[in-house]
């Protein structure tokens, strides 16, 4: 006999799933982790011991970040697995995707289980992505079968870029074999050595070396001609050059499996705000032109790009407190990843709230093959974000969840914010 001790109502809102094709005030019914059932509102009203209210918000399906930065092992100074996810789930992030550029690297199978222990005490889903060469030192392949079944989405040797040809190409080969997606830093660190920011007015200006647009997108077209000859699929992370979104763009036509993410601060940020020297507005890719930006908004009208990503990247207060040359790359970014998407893509540059939930959920749940994820169908996992479009608010990064406040956002004032994160039908995150 079911009883109502695992059940949660989330009543009289507007339930966006891009997945299954609905956009309509309903009621969702979660049982026992899964998502049981979809109904009018009112309809299921005795069928649960917990209820919310969710009138004014949509109820979308759990976000899913492919790229965050959690800095454990090794660098918990910084982040810890726990306070890494306690800032995901209060960005609406059921899932998140962790990088291997720990230290050590995430080479092996013992990092990767360790990961994903109990004892790391993650509130959200975790799925580690592990390295694709042994140290990320771009010279020998790691064991892609025993990575992945011991839980690796993907490999990565992010941060740092699989530049020998050679190596790229028998790390596609391998990867096909097994489906394992291959996600690229794409960055010809041969032409950025001793570069802080975008190629560019600014960095003349500001005397700066620059990085340019070459340097990002000579990859990803050589990735992709290796993708298109092996099969494989390979992802290209923080995509933030137009002559790279184009590339990306004409593969997809030629049927090669490429996927890409994009970040909110490059389809935010350009880098004249950079200002005089602000290191919070230092990252890798750096911020590029507005003519950039403006073909990063493109690529998501267009269906371009499959996901937004944080690339949430915590440092501690003095890594940035430095020379802009000296100062750590990266900024935190998972409590205002939505905030963001409403305030830019929806509010001014008009994109749907449908096409922003996604490329929060349901695209990122593609590019990577996380079954049961990015979708409210009946069965599915109760991964579930309600955030309200309408709220204004003000972040406030001395509030974070995170160990760091790296971010050039506090202070601003947002619209739309996160109300409630579910995870397997529990309430990990309410305002």
């Amino acid at each position: 006999m079911t009883t109502k001790t695992n059940t949660l109502l989330i009543e009289g809102g507007r339930v966006i799933d891009p997945s299954s094709g609905i956009d309509r005030e309903m009621d969702v019914l979660l049982r026992d982790g899964q998502v049981a059932e979809l109904a009018a509102p009112g309809v299921l009203k005795a069928s649960a011991r917990e209820t919310i209210n969710a009138k004014g918000c949509i109820v979308a399906p759990g976000f899913i970040d492919l790229h965050v930065h959690l800095r454990e092992p090794g660098q918990s100074h910084k982040e810890t697995i726990a306070t890494g996810t306690a800032a995901a789930a209060a960005g609406g992030f059921t899932a998140v995707c962790a990088m291997p550029n720990t230290s050590p690297v995430n080479d092996s199978v013992e990092i990767t289980c360790w990961m994903q222990a109990p004892e790391r005490q993650a509130i959200v889903h975790l799925f580690p992505i592990a390295a694709a060469t042994v140290g990320s030192l771009g010279e020998k392949l790691t064991d892609f079968s025993a990575l992945q079944k011991a839980g690796a989405v993907a490999v990565s040797d992010d941060g740092k870029p699989i530049l020998e040809d050679a190596i790229m190409l028998d790390a596609l080969r391998e990867s096909a074999h097994l489906r394992l997606p291959v996600v690229q830093h794409a960055e010809d660190s041969h032409r950025t050595a001793g570069c802080s920011m975008n190629l560019g007015p600014t960095s003349f200006r500001l005397g700066l070396r620059g990085m340019p647009n070459s340097a990002e997108s000579d990859i990803v077209q050589r990735d992709i001609a290796l993708a298109g000859e092996t099969g494989a699929h390979i992802h290209v992370a923080h995509i933030s050059t137009a002559e790279a979104m184009d590339a990306v763009r004409q593969a997809k036509k030629a049927g090669v499996h490429v996927t890409a993410e994009i970040t909110p601060h490059h389809f935010t940020l350009i880098d004249e705000n950079v200002g005089e020297f602000d290191t919070h507005y230092k990252m890798n890719p750096p911020l590029r032109s507005a003519a950039d930006r403006d073909a990063m908004v493109a690529g998501m009208v267009d269906g371009t790009i499959d996901a937004i990503a944080t690339d949430h990247a915590p440092h501690a207060f003095h890594e940035k407190q430095v020379e802009f040359e000296r100062a750590s790359m990266g900024i935190i970014g998972l409590e205002t990843a939505l905030p963001i998407a409403i305030t830019v893509l929806h509010d001014h540059f008009k994109l749907p709230l449908w096409r922003i939930v996604e490329l929060l959920s349901s695209g990122p749940a593609r590019v990577f093959s996380l079954e049961g994820r990015g979708t409210l169908a009946p069965g599915a996992l109760a991964d579930v974000t309600i955030f309200d479009p309408r709220k204004k608010w003000t972040y406030d990064a001395s509030q974070s969840r995170s160990k760091s406040r790296n971010t050039p956002y506090d202070g601003w004032s947002f619209t739309g914010k996160v109300i409630t994160t579910v995870v397997g039908g529990k309430v990990v995150y309410a305002d």
